[in-house]
């Protein structure tokens, strides 16, 4: 509906002042067909009005349609065949409405039968993929992180099987994310179709997004938009944030474990009008337990403490056109780990004991302006921006990492059609600008990188058969050059309900070597750059094809609903940076000679087992493979076979909406290769593979009311763990400490409980 954003004044390089003139020409052409549009909203108790959302709205007499978004919007384009739209939903009278101008404005439903304390509402599936997006989008909402009992982003994909969660080392427990078998750099993260988790933030930024602040989390695989950058190559994960107007007025929630971790999530709304409304979101998390259940002297979870603190401003006129969003954050992040015994006051740079420590500050401002023009609403435009500094303090052991890292983004999107609503456009420009001061033990490194594009989006949109989305983009960096990034999908309509997708993508990076791989620091191997002649840490950038093929069937299967579907992708490496482990005593990085290829299947399967009970199992197989000095292997700590079976049920609602939810999830991981230990000393030696393993997580809520709900649960219930996850743990300061090659859980069972309460 909306723009998605920014932009600035931008001075071209001359090559490509012929490229920006094709693109400002394509945007500013105009055609006459229209799209009709309309908000769908109901009255609440109060006599209030209220939107609904995924209200369905067809033309009378054909199968073109379309659903009102979060805000009870919709469009639909115009045919002059059709005179009247059905508009439809669960619990509510059907409507007719005779279409005899572009703008139908509100449109009010009545409910279909009105019982005391009896609301019928159509049930969503909390993860959801669409048959029409021309994408392999697979969309989260807030109620399915809940299941995890998520206290930030990077707990949030516990119950979805899109991505994998793996926790990086054995002392920093920074968890981290991977997809179709590469790890998080290779992903786009945005908020609100904003870079977000990036560069100095890639170790730890995950759990610096508190999961009560998101609404909705959009996963894409393989190559995405031209919209959002070059960087993408596996996929990108997007998260929307809850919006002030349309959310509680006060949301409270309280967590404890039995570890000594305590977290509050809290934020307050104060509405100004219709129109206009502001939040304040506070995030509070103290980790206070000493634990070594495993007895070798190390802390088995980091001491923590950090305080999250954003205020968000919501500006709507949809009469008008226009919306606005303004957020500034601020965050502190405090983390100690290492030997029991360490005191950083008298231990810090010594042989006393080892101990490590992260202190990180980080400052976020971001805004958003969107216009759809009043009498051409299939034509908008929009504007977004961001400025965030990041400063992090960094030891472990004698190994010093400091980083600094002042970031701003500006891109500015231009949408429109050529000829007919089923021909769509997108242009834009974007600046990137990072300013980056790292010390790196004895080593200072001060750089800037910029670059400046533009890019092209063009969208055929047939619903019933055949879409597709061609991009293109060209960017000038002033380390990686100048460069082009096509993105290509397809979706095709086989049959009823059924859809088939295609994508081809390019994408290129820089890789910051050091931010992204922070918990090497913890080792006594030697850090090496080998075979270097590129300009960043004199290494090249990494550039990769990735292509993709998709199938998804929606049916009834004995009047419950089946989805059954796969996806298979293939991303080959041109170049590619390879951190390479099979020195015990050295981490090497150097640039690829020879081949890397990740091939990825995914199977799905979600069914309606009786009514509010769903089963979601999922097969995964990776084949990933790269050229190594020493020869092609399989990348360690990579399983080949992974299931995951999610099993939820949800009670119905009785008086004052009191009902239970109940969940349970089974992860199983298979053989891994671990990196080669053969030359250390074999009391420091691991096997060449780890064995296979399972974790089950299960939680029960209980809603008391529609305030007030209480929730208890448990992670990893077997009681997993590696039973050395740590080499060298009785000589930290030796020759053959490490605690990188980790394969299992560190903590065995979890068991949780907390509440949630909102007005």
């Amino acid at each position: 509906m909306y723009a998605e954003l920014a932009g600035s004044s931008i001075k071209y390089p001359n090559m490509k002042s012929k490229f920006v003139l094709i693109l400002l020409f394509l945007s500013s052409i105009i055609y006459g067909q229209i799209e009709i549009k309309g908000t769908i909203l109901e009255y609440d108790g109060t006599g209030k009005e209220k939107v609904l959302p995924d209200v369905n709205i067809i033309w009378l007499n054909s199968s073109v349609g379309t659903t009102s978004n979060e805000l009870g919007e919709f469009s639909i384009p115009f045919n002059k065949d059709y005179k009247k739209l059905v508009i439809s939903y669960v619990g509510y009278k059907s409507d007719t409405i005779t279409v005899n101008r572009p703008n139908l404005g509100k449109i009010r439903l009545q409910p279909d039968i009105e019982l005391e304390e009896v609301v019928v509402r159509k049930k969503l599936n909390p993860i959801q993929k669409s048959l029409f997006n021309v994408q392999n989008v697979v969309t989260v909402d807030s109620r399915e992180m809940l299941k995890a009992a998520c206290c930030n982003l990077s707990e949030s994909f516990e119950t979805n099987p899109a991505v994998d969660v793996n926790i990086s080392d054995a002392v920093t427990g920074a968890k981290q994310i991977q997809m179709l078998g590469l790890n998080s750099p290779y992903l786009l993260f945005t908020q609100e179709n904003m870079p977000s988790i990036r560069g100095a933030s890639q170790i730890y930024g995950l759990s610096f997004i508190p999961g009560s602040w998101i609404e909705s989390i959009q996963i894409t695989k393989g190559a995405g938009s031209v919209l959002n950058g070059f960087e993408s190559i596996s996929g990108q994960i997007n998260s929307e944030l809850v919006k002030p107007l349309m959310d509680q007025k006060v949301f409270l929630n309280m967590y404890g474990n039995n570890y000594g971790r305590y977290e509050l999530n809290t934020r307050y709304n104060k509405v100004f009008s219709d129109k206009l409304a502001t939040g304040i979101y506070l995030h509070a998390n103290l980790r206070d337990g000493i634990i070594d259940r495993n007895e070798d002297n190390f802390l088995d979870t980091p001491l923590a403490k950090q305080i999250n603190f954003m205020n968000r401003w919501q500006f709507l006129d949809s009469e008008k056109g226009w919306v606005s969003f303004l957020n500034t954050q601020f965050l502190l992040d405090e983390k100690q780990t290492g030997e029991k015994d360490f005191d950083p006051k008298t231990d810090k740079f010594t042989n006393n004991a080892w101990g490590s420590e992260v202190k990180t500050t980080r400052l976020d401002i971001s805004a958003k302006l969107g216009y759809v023009f009043p009498e051409l609403p299939f034509q908008s435009f929009g504007y977004q921006t961001a400025f965030s500094t990041h400063d992090q303090d960094s030891y472990y052991g004698y190994n010093t990492y400091n980083i600094e890292h002042t970031s701003y983004y500006s891109n500015a999107i231009f949408n429109s059609i050529i000829g007919s609503t089923q021909h769509k456009f997108k242009t834009g420009l974007s600046f990137n600008y990072d300013h980056f001061n790292e010390r790196i033990i004895n080593m200072d490194m001060d750089r800037v990188d910029n670059s400046v594009g533009a890019f092209f989006e063009y969208t055929y949109d047939n619903l019933e058969k055949l879409s597709f989305v061609a991009g293109l983009r060209i960017d000038n960096h002033n380390r990686l050059g100048s460069f082009i990034t096509p993105r290509l999908h397809l979706r095709y309509s086989l049959w009823n309900k059924a859809s088939l997708r295609l994508s081809l993508g390019r994408g290129k990076r820089a890789a910051n070597i050091f931010a992204e791989n922070q918990q090497l620091f913890a080792s006594s191997r030697a850090l090496n750059i080998i075979n270097g002649n590129g300009k960043l840490y004199t290494l090249n950038p990494e550039i990769a094809w990735n292509s993709g093929i998709g199938f998804i069937q929606k049916l009834y299967l004995w009047n419950r609903s089946l989805d059954i579907s796969f996806d298979y992708y293939r991303t080959v490496f041109t170049d590619q940076v390879i951190i390479d482990w099979e020195s015990p005593q050295e981490i090497a990085f150097y640039n690829l000679d020879g081949k890397s290829i990740s091939n990825s299947l995914q199977v799905d399967l979600n069914y309606e087992i009786i009514q509010n009970m769903d089963l979601r199992l999922t097969y995964k197989n990776y084949d990933v493979r790269l050229d190594y000095l020493s020869g092609t292997l399989q990348k360690p700590l990579q399983p080949e076979h992974r299931f995951f079976g999610n099993l939820s049920y949800e009670t119905l609602e009785k008086y004052r909406k009191r009902h239970w939810r109940m969940d349970f999830t089974y992860h199983w991981q298979g053989e891994q290769r671990l990196p080669n230990t053969n030359t250390n000393p074999s009391m420091y030696q691991l096997s060449e593979t780890a064995r296979p393993y399972s974790i089950i997580n299960a939680q029960l809520t209980r809603v008391l009311n529609e305030r007030f709900e209480i929730y208890l649960g448990g992670e990893n219930i077997t009681n997993t763990t590696q039973k050395k996850p740590i080499i060298g743990s009785d000589d930290p300061f030796g020759p053959y400490f490490d605690s990188t090659i980790l394969f299992a859980p560190v903590l065995g069972e979890i068991y949780y409980l907390g509440f949630r309460y909102k007005l």
